[in-house]
């Protein structure tokens, strides 16, 4: 879909040229592309400022259909989220108006404070990202995704990016995948159903699948995760996906553990209406372990990646769990049910235990759309992270700048443990306090994670949006992957 040309505009037919256009600085070194920003700029309404957009129909001299300028405001507020940001906004303006192709005037960074790469990888990442359409539950498909985006570009520059067209269509594909896991309604993403989802979208060289159903759970003891279970009749699944690099030993092992109830009611507990309703998106943290998984086997680490999915429905029923049932986790520790609506921690702490036991990895990461409380704490937009060690969690914040996937560190203070602590077992699975809930809940799984280097990402805010933005449609949106392909490129 992304291509990199070097392209003429004096000499070639252009259907429609997208410009991003700095409101104090200019950033295109090509002199067709300066004389139509003269052109844009002797409008009044139309100054490069943040957010401003102007279309022009066969400018003078030009072959070109229709040129259409973003503004982005001043050259030193100008990052990577500006590109992505304008080329998402571009590709939505071609998916609305029924296109097939554009272009996108590739800026240069001599005068902005980010470099050529940054510059190139924002666009196609903004590009591919804001290219999808979900309308597989609509009758009528009213609306086509783009296909071609054309960045412009010397010579020298379509020799040096052309191989990072690959990385990005690779990554941001993954993500889309999570996202239309994510959106699909949860009547077709039972549990073994979305087992059987993950699997078939695996079948990749370098990846290796193995789905473990209840009778394998029940033998293991995997008790807090069944017990999560029991009130569906759509029975449990543990998912693995393997990657381990072809022909040389691996430097380390890591281990992704992906939060997936696939509807979540509550259980009991039942989640009341203006909560319950985009239930579906809790198994965001699974589709975004899945869709990591997809990219790596594109990205080729030396180290082995192994991601770890529980996925259960949680349901009330006649053989649901209670609260004040008390539980036995893998680990051996027992677990007071004191919310059934605290469930995601129970079939992680089971899906982390084993998977220590299993692969003894470096390091582990988590990511799950636990807590209510995280979002109060960071919004919407921002996915709290929790570690037991400090430069991961430095790390992984780094990460989410680079992608703008956005995380804020937490902390995990030893004293909050005395509120999980319970008269009748090992642990109540809520805290004794009705703050801090997400600290809590982090500190209820450092409890089955021993010496491991781990790091939990809750992603609660940021999994899910009500409105479409720049790059994202409505819905789910695959909020972790490229995060966490970022961090695994750092390993």
């Amino acid at each position: 879909m992304i291509e990199i040309k070097t392209v003429n505009l004096k000499r070639a037919k252009v259907n429609t040229l997208v410009v991003p256009v700095c409101e104090d600085q200019d950033i295109h070194t090509d002199s067709s592309v300066a004389s139509l920003i003269d052109m844009a700029k002797a409008y009044d309404e139309f100054n490069g400022k943040k957010g401003e957009t102007l279309t022009l129909f066969q400018p003078d001299g030009t072959q070109i259909v229709r040129a259409l300028f973003f503004g982005l405001g001043n050259a030193e507020k100008i990052n990577a989220e500006s590109f992505r940001c304008v080329a998402g906004k571009a590709v939505g303006f071609g998916i609305k108006t029924g296109l097939a192709a554009l272009t996108i005037a590739t800026p240069s960074a001599a005068n902005l404070l980010i470099d050529a790469q940054t510059i190139f990888k924002a666009l196609m990442e903004g590009a591919v990202l804001g290219n999808h359409v979900f309308d597989h539950y609509k009758e009528k498909k009213e609306k086509k995704a783009l296909k071609q985006v054309v960045l412009m570009a010397t010579a020298a520059q379509k020799k040096a990016y052309s191989g990072l067209a690959k990385t990005v269509a690779a990554v941001c594909g993954a993500s889309i995948t999570a996202r239309q896991w994510i959106s699909t309604p949860s009547n077709d993403k039972q549990p073994d159903t979305f087992a059987q989802m993950i699997k078939h979208a695996s079948t990749l060289p370098g990846l290796k699948t193995t789905i473990m159903d209840e009778r394998w759970l029940e033998k293991q003891k995997f008790g807090a995760m069944l017990a999560v279970g029991q009130g569906s009749s759509a029975s449990p699944r543990l998912v693995i996906v393997e990657y381990a690099p072809k022909g040389k030993k691996a430097r380390q092992t890591v281990v992704l553990v992906g939060k997936g109830v696939t509807f979540d009611s509550g259980g009991i507990n039942l989640k009341p209406s203006g909560s319950i309703e985009t239930m579906k998106m809790d198994m965001s943290g699974a589709a975004a372990v899945a869709g990591t998984m997809l990219a790596v086997a594109a990205l080729k680490p030396d180290i082995k990646v192994v991601g770890v999915m529980p996925l259960v429905e949680n349901m009330p029923s006649g053989t649901a769990i209670r609260p004040g049932d008390i539980v036995r986790s893998f680990a051996g520790k027992t677990i007071e049910i004191g919310n059934t609506d605290a469930e995601g921690r129970l079939i992680l702490i089971d899906a982390m235990a084993w998977a220590i036991k299993k692969y003894k990895p470096d390091t582990m990461i988590d990511l799950a759309t636990l807590t209510g409380a995280c979002m109060i704490a960071l919004g919407e937009k921002i996915a709290g992270v929790f570690s037991n060690d400090q430069q991961l969690a430095e790390r992984i914040v780094a990460s989410g700048e680079a992608t703008h996937e956005r995380c804020w560190s937490l902390p995990l203070p030893e004293d909050y443990k005395e509120l999980l602590k319970n008269d009748f077992a090992d642990l109540n699975n809520m805290s004794s306090s009705r703050y801090g809930g997400a600290i809590t809940a982090a500190l209820f799984l450092s409890e089955f994670v021993g010496d491991t280097r781990w790091a939990h990402i809750d992603i609660a805010g940021p999994a899910w949006i009500k409105k479409a933005s720049d790059y994202c449609g409505a819905g789910g949106t695959g909020f972790g992957v490229r995060l966490l392909c970022d961090w695994i490129g750092g390993v």
